[in-house]
């Protein structure tokens, strides 16, 4: 079950990624990335990074890494040990 949905969250940041033109078109820009990256690019380069962030999650979740993966990375915060 973890592989289909780490597919389907992977397959959603592809879309993402690829169709970015879309999504600006029809969703609009986002304020807080055209303040941020303004210059770089603002809302498609945001809209692209949240796809690659879809796809490194999705990709952890097939591989059944996302709980080491949140543990290390939320271990100062919770004092998760392994």
């Amino acid at each position: 079950m973890n592989f289909v949905i780490g597919l389907i969250v992977v397959a959603l940041g592809v879309v993402l990624v690829i169709k970015t033109e879309w999504f600006l078109q029809n969703f609009g820009r986002i304020a807080w990335f055209e303040s941020k990256f303004g210059a770089e690019g603002g809302s498609r380069l945001g809209y692209k990074l949240v796809g690659v962030v879809f796809i490194f999650f999705g990709l952890l979740v097939m591989t059944g890494l996302i709980g080491g993966f949140l543990g290390w990375a939320l271990s100062p915060l919770l004092k998760y040990n392994t």
